[in-house]
């Protein structure tokens, strides 16, 4: 079966303050870059970029620095650097 929509990022809310400092990326390979974005509480589109990463094993990324995200606010993770 073959999606009619698929979403190129992956985005991160949270509903409570959280430091994270590494997430999982279900279906990425190991090896990939992906860059993390601030989003915007109110119209959820991109902000800075937080960090450029490569995912690990298992699709799991270990941040250098941590995230700390406030209740309500949250992240997006985009594979290959940021272009979509």
């Amino acid at each position: 079966m073959i999606p009619l929509y698929h979403e190129a990022h992956f985005t991160f809310r949270f509903a409570d303050d959280r430091i994270i400092p590494r997430f999982h990326l279900d279906g990425i390979e190991t090896g990939r870059r992906v860059a993390v974005f601030r989003l915007d509480p109110v119209t959820g589109g991109r902000l800075d970029l937080i960090a450029t990463v490569t995912t690990g094993e298992g699709g799991w990324v270990d941040l250098a620095e941590p995230v700390v995200v406030r209740a309500g606010e949250g992240f997006v993770a985009v594979p290959d650097g940021g272009s979509v």
